[in-house]
């Protein structure tokens, strides 16, 4: 397989506190994915679940290496309630974008 056309695998996390705020947003968040799946091809969720030592809900997610995850966070964004975001990135492992409770996140340009 060509390496331009490999999949980066991305994680997308909710945290306890964000959650515990707003409980519907997990399956907000489920069901905005999915239908991110539908729209666009090559993205796709492997799995979705709690992470028990920090309370995080967790997608691991395909994504195509021209899709840019930032336009979906954007997307997303308009549907939850206000949060802030954050790109951390581990090594070795996927990047992680972490989604929060605190002042809201500017809309991203």
């Amino acid at each position: 397989m060509d390496a331009e056309h490999v999949n980066e695998v991305v994680e997308i996390r909710l945290t306890y506190r964000y959650t515990a705020e707003h409980p519907w947003v997990v399956q907000a968040v489920s069901g905005f994915l999915s239908a991110y799946f539908m729209e666009k091809p090559g993205f796709r969720v492997q799995r979705h679940f709690d992470e028990v030592e920090s309370g995080m809900h967790v997608w691991v997610c395909d994504v195509p290496p021209d899709m840019k995850v930032l336009t979906l966070l954007k997307r997303l964004q308009a549907d939850i309630p206000p949060c802030t975001y954050r790109e951390e990135s581990t090594s070795p492992g996927p990047r992680h974008y972490v989604i929060d409770t605190k002042a809201p996140t500017p809309p991203v340009e």
